[in-house]
């Protein structure tokens, strides 16, 4: 398990759960990133398409204007072509969707410079009431493509399409927009085997080997991008999309680290937020060790309530018994096994220890997928073999059955290591093991190790939170599930509470999962509508059962 603070897979994950087209479930792309020259100005397009970046712009910085070349770009709207394998695989979504690119630039702060291309897709609104514009979608990770995700979701949001025009994008270093590529599906495959919960020096100094070539082969392949994936970067260039599309404000609904990207955006461009929605909330104001920890705590509390489910429904059937200790207990006993016996798997796959924590991980993102953890843990605990869970983990790690891979967990990390300042050696994580432990005996070794990825990375990374404060913006709905095992439910009050007085409204959906308004809450569904669609904003502190 790769843990992610931010809440990786939010969506897509849940689609691939379910078995339908998804936007994390397929291979890599087949090239490094693509930079241009720019469009908006006739400087030719400098050695920054070829040498790596080492110093990214800091976000405090103030940036150029665009130029009009970029503000004013209409986009060329076409059928859409089946997702790539950068994106996630799956079908063609067919009419009424519509694909298009847009370029920005590649450096902000270089607004006539070398340029990327962004993929969008869009489902014009359908009538029902005079149209409002367009509402973004962001899904998380970070390193979800929208472009794959929204039309496998759009039923969700059917209500909002008649008078939105639904738009998706890949943000830049995801899927068409400039995708990092780091290894390839062979190479991939293999660092997944490395231990990542080393129990000695030897197993350390593998890891601390595998974090480095991984980094190595993200500088080699996407070296020119890397120092321009940032959540700033991303924010600017929803600004952008807002201008392109007409909108005179932007309308947005963020998930999980998407929530982020809003509260980012919020604070650079406080005037034009129009209606944001912000639901499974990252907490702004924690550093990777107090996020992950957080998760560690958040997976493992969802955990409890699954085996306490499990229990109440099928008794003596459910393969962690009564829950609780013993359920916990029978875990752990079955990872130490894995540590040194794997299970076999289809085609000739194994369950490892660290693919098993993953799929468990990833079952606990929706409670639609609660059945799937049961069958996995049977399957691995009573009849000795791994399929279910290698099928939850691959789903998680944007791994197709054929073993390609997309783009999610590389543009994950590096999205990740360009924002977070901080840099965290062995003896850093060994001396928080004790408290990772404690908050969780199956995830914490993983999320604690897992702070070690971005040791050793190409560029620096940015800050040590994200600035979201966001005075005289319109009011912002943020939504935290008290069940939310990714992105724990004090994440919400959090960014609420830095957003600022008049500006952030909590509202409480007492549920299980990932997220709040995909789970079908008619509560929690008729606040966000109401407020999408008719501007009513709810009261602050609204609470969904």
């Amino acid at each position: 398990m790769h843990p992610v603070v931010r809440g990786a897979g939010v969506l897509g994950l849940a689609v691939a759960l379910a078995g339908g087209a998804t936007g994390c479930q397929s291979g890599p792309t087949a090239s490094s990133a693509k930079v241009e020259p720019s469009t908006a100005a006739s400087t030719p397009a400098t050695s920054a398409a070829t040498t790596p970046t080492t110093s990214p712009t800091s976000p405090a910085a103030t940036v150029p204007a665009l130029p009009a070349a970029l503000t004013g770009q209409q986009p060329a709207w076409r059928a859409c072509p089946a997702p790539s394998a950068a994106q996630g695989g799956g079908e063609a979504p067919g009419a009424p969707w519509e694909c298009a690119t847009v370029k920005a630039p590649l450096d902000h702060a270089d607004p006539t410079g070398p340029t990327i291309d962004l993929a969008l897709i869009r489902l014009p609104a359908v009538g029902g009431g005079p149209r409002i514009g367009s509402l973004l979608y962001n899904f998380g990770g970070p390193g979800a493509s929208g472009v794959a995700t929204l039309p496998a979701l759009a039923r969700d949001y059917a209500d909002l399409n008649t008078r939105y025009d639904l738009v998706g994008f890949d943000p830049r270093g995801v899927g068409e927009s400039a995708g990092v590529h780091c290894l390839d599906d062979a190479a991939t495959d293999a660092a997944a085997a490395v231990d990542g919960s080393p129990d000695d020096t030897g197993e350390v100094r593998a890891l601390d080997e595998a974090v480095t070539a991984y980094a190595s082969a993200c500088r080699s392949n996407s070296g020119a991008v890397l120092a321009h994936i940032d959540t700033v970067s991303a924010a600017r260039d929803l600004d952008l999309l807002r201008q392109v599309l007409g909108d005179e404000r932007l309308h947005y609904f963020g998930f999980s680290y998407g929530t982020e990207l809003g509260g980012v955006y919020a604070h650079l461009y406080p005037h034009t937020v129009g209606r944001l929605v912000m639901d499974a909330v990252v907490d702004p104001t924690q550093d990777p060790v107090q996020g992950s920890l957080g998760q560690a705590a958040g997976f493992q509390h969802a955990l409890e309530n699954f085996m306490a489910a499990c229990a109440e429904q099928v008794g003596d059937l459910c393969p962690t018994g009564p829950g609780g200790t013993e359920g916990t207990r029978r875990i752990t006993t079955l990872l130490q096994g894995l540590d040194t016996a794997p299970l076999p798997g289809g085609d000739g796959r194994t369950l490892t220890q660290d693919l098993a924590v993953t799929g468990i991980a990833a079952a606990l993102y929706s409670e639609a997928s609660w059945n799937a953890l049961a069958v996995g843990l049977q399957e691995a605990l009573q009849l000795g073999t791994g399929d279910t869970l290698l099928a939850l983990a691959d789903a998680y790690q944007g791994r197709d059955p054929q073993g390609r891979y997309s783009n999610l967990s590389a543009a994950n990390r590096a999205i990740n290591c360009v924002d977070d300042r901080q840099r965290y050696t062995a003896a850093e994580v060994g001396a928080q093991l004790p408290a990772f432990r404690q908050a969780s005996p199956v995830f914490g070794d993983f999320a604690a190790w897992g702070l070690t990825s971005c040791a050793g990375w190409p560029v620096s990374g940015l800050t040590d939170h994200p600035d979201v404060s966001a005075p005289g913006a319109a009011p912002i709905v943020v939504i935290g599930n008290t069940g939310d095992p990714a992105t724990p439910y004090e994440g919400a009050r959090a960014m609420a509470q830095q957003l600022g007085a008049g500006v952030g409204v909590t509202v409480t959906l007492r549920g299980q999962g990932h997220g709040g308004y995909d789970t079908g809450n008619a509560c929690l569904k008729q606040a966000v509508d109401q407020y999408l669609l008719d501007g009513l904003v709810p009261a602050d502190g609204t609470t969904c059962t």
